[in-house]
């Protein structure tokens, strides 16, 4: 990448570790009014979990005082990676995902829908049963929804997951919770060949990650809706229908390979 389009920053103190055993990257767009709620919970969590962790926030292109936040932060092991311009939330998890240097890469989301303590039930599946991928799951038991999306949201990700398994033959139950870990160095072909820079990427690296024979859980995770979500249900629901669409015509073309 180069450094006209993005600049990094450290944020708090360092803690002091030999390799951190999870990055945790944070894609971030206006998000001065959630951020340090979400890092500070973040920090509460650092301070009960034996995990060595490095936090991620990539900045993208905010026009808000978001990364005036973070940088604010005495959250150890933070860095702010600041991109010159919006380029999507897929762009900004590939950025901060490839600039990681920890065993796992967790990406999640700002609002933390998922909250952070649910990283525990991922990594012990991904320690304990050597997988390769572990997505946090809405949809596999729906009793962890604490605060639901409204009816035609739930009902549009019900279709949209439909035409995922039909286009890209993925037995996922949802692919769009942003609570998912990744084993880096496994991963890292996935996150090299990734595409789609808007919020139709999740499909493709669940698609990539089975073409490249990765080993794939679903694992029900507390979930709970933001009322400040980013995704515009109609225009957003519509490109990423398409962005299946181009993943299948980029596998069928060799652009994978």
């Amino acid at each position: 990448m180069s450094t006209s389009e993005t600049a990094e920053t450290q944020a708090g103190p360092v803690k002091k570790h030999d390799v951190p055993l999870v990055s945790i990257v944070i894609p971030a767009f206006n998000e001065a009014g959630r951020i340090g709620q979400s890092l500070d919970q973040i920090a509460a969590f650092l301070d009960r979990t034996p995990l060595s962790l490095e936090i991620i926030v990539v900045d993208d292109g905010s026009t808000d005082r978001t990364s005036d936040v973070v940088l604010q932060s005495q959250l150890p092991g933070l860095r702010l990676i600041r991109n010159d311009r919006n380029h999507g939330k897929g762009y900004s998890v590939r950025q901060g995902t490839l600039n990681a240097t920890a065993t796992y890469v967790l990406f999640t989301d700002a609002d933390l829908s998922a909250p952070i303590d649910e990283l525990d039930k991922l990594f012990t599946v991904a320690t304990r049963e050597n997988i390769d991928v572990v997505i946090g799951s809405r949809a596999m038991d729906r009793k962890y929804i604490e605060k639901h999306q409204s009816h035609s949201r739930e009902a549009g990700g019900i279709i949209f997951n439909r035409a995922m398994r039909l286009l890209l033959g993925l037995k996922i139950h949802d692919t769009q919770c942003g609570f998912k870990l990744f084993q880096r160095e496994r991963s890292r072909w996935v996150f090299e060949r990734q595409t789609i820079e808007g919020f139709g990427f999740d499909p493709e690296l669940l698609f990539l990650a089975a073409r490249h024979g990765l080993s794939i859980r679903e694992v029900p995770v507390r979930w709970s809706h933001s009322e400040g979500t980013k995704v515009r249900f109609l225009r957003d629901g519509v490109g990423m229908f398409f962005d299946l669409l181009r993943i299948r015509w980029n596998a069928v073309t060799g652009k994978y390979s």
